[in-house]
């Protein structure tokens, strides 16, 4: 069983084609999709249409809640709010009504799949917790490991042997050790990990290999996209 799972594709469709291509390569059978699909990148809608189109399973991201839950937009910065008003006008009904069904979490596999923060949170930030946090998480998750976007950053935290060990992850292959783990899977659309290539992993349950790829896209397609929006230009300038 091999599962591919990405997340915070951002409107970046661009990034989400190449990502597909790579996974269609891979023997993969299923994917999942951690949420975020919209904003800050030219292509919302086109993203949401695809994820339909492949049958992803997906979970709701901080930006999807806030599309369907005006008061969810209070967690955005000043400058996502505003930006929130473009988002809206380019995600179609029937894009809508396909969010509308996604759930906080799912559990597919012997893992947890959420947004943010293991068990359910959609809006926490891992990078917000100390290590007391993750012995209180662990304990709580009823799941062997857990998969999490939102930082938009590659991560592994594994409790060992009751020793919290917290790691950035890269190119490659990793086999978790010892208890349960949160995994965060970095961001297709728009990674802040100091590498502007799309990010996604490949889970194989069975063994509990992992298996992180990054992949080449057409950076200033996008970049131009978002300009020709009329879309912040630093939400072009951070994809560099």
């Amino acid at each position: 069983m091999r599962l591919a799972i990405f997340s915070d594709i951002h409107g970046n469709m661009e990034a989400f084609k190449e990502v597909v291509r790579d996974i269609q390569e891979q023997r993969v059978q299923e994917c999942f999709f951690l949420g975020d699909a919209i904003s800050y990148g030219p292509e919302s809608d086109r993203v949401v249409r695809l994820l339909q189109r492949l049958d992803v399973h997906c979970v709701l991201g901080n930006h999807e809640l806030a599309l369907i839950q005006t008061h969810a937009r209070n967690h955005f910065n000043s400058t996502a709010r505003q930006h929130f008003a473009q988002v809206e006008s380019l995600v179609s009904e029937k894009s809508r009504r396909f969010i509308s069904t996604w759930p906080k979490i799912r559990r597919e596999h012997g893992m947890l799949l959420v947004h943010g923060c293991p068990p359910d949170s959609i809006t926490r930030y891992l990078f917000d917790l100390e290590e007391s946090h993750f012995f209180r998480i662990f304990q709580e998750m009823d799941d062997s490991v857990a998969f999490v976007g939102h930082t938009h950053d590659l991560e592994l935290i594994q409790d060992v042997d009751s020793e919290i060990r917290r790691m950035e992850l890269s190119k490659g292959v990793y086999f978790l050790e010892g208890g349960k783990a949160v995994v965060n899977v970095g961001s297709v659309g728009q990674p802040r990990d100091g590498d502007n290539r799309a990010k996604y992993v490949i889970w194989e349950p069975d063994t509990w290999r992992l298996e992180v790829r990054f992949v080449e896209y057409n950076i200033k397609k996008t970049a131009e996209g978002i300009l020709k929006r009329g879309f912040p230009e630093f939400f072009a300038r951070r994809l560099w």
